[in-house]
C-alpha cells in the first residue's frame, strides 16, 4: 500500500501540502518524499512559515494529480523525526536537497506523517482509500 502511494508521488513529483495558519488555509508545492520506518516523510526548514504552521497544528493534507486525470489526497498528523541518520537518508534519497540543507546546519527538519490515509480518485472510478 505504501509502495503504491510512493510510486504515484514519484510519477507526479510535485505535490501540494496544505496547512492552516490561524483560520487561513495555506498551500505550497513540495517535491521531496521518502519512506522511513513505514511512514511517509518529507523535509523543510525550521525557518519557514510552513514549519511554524505544522508545529501549531500538525494536521496536514497533501495532494497531487497525474497527467491522465487521477489524483491522490493524503492526510495525517505531522511529527518531527529527530536525528542525523534520517537527515542523511533524505540527502541520499534526493541529492538535490544538498543545495539547501546539510547535516548539522540547524535548519534541516524531517517530518513523518502519522495516522495517515491516502485516497485515490479518478473521473472513471469510485474513490479508494488505504491506511498507511
Amino acid at each position: 500500500m505504501m509502495e503504491e502511494v510512493l510510486q504515484f508521488l514519484a510519477e507526479n513529483p510535485i505535490f501540494y501540502l496544505a496547512t492552516v495558519e490561524g483560520d487561513q488555509p495555506r498551500v505550497r508545492p513540495f517535491g521531496f518524499v521518502m519512506e522511513a520506518d513505514g511512514k511517509l516523510c518529507f523535509s523543510t526548514s525550521n525557518q519557514k512559515p510552513v514549519f511554524q504552521q505544522m508545529t501549531q497544528n500538525p494536521k496536514v493534507e497533501l495532494c497531487t494529480c497525474s497527467k491522465d486525470g487521477r489524483w491522490v489526497r493524503v492526510c495525517g498528523t505531522i511529527r518531527v523525526v529527530p536525528g542525523d541518520a534520517i537527515r542523511q537518508k533524505a540527502l541520499d534519497t534526493m541529492p538535490a536537497l544538498k543545495g539547501m540543507y546539510s547535516i548539522g546546519d540547524g535548519i534541516f527538519e524531517i517530518f513523518a506523517l502519522d495516522n495517515a490515509c491516502a485516497t485515490f480518485y479518478s473521473m472513471a472510478e469510485a474513490p479508494r482509500t488505504i491506511e498507511l
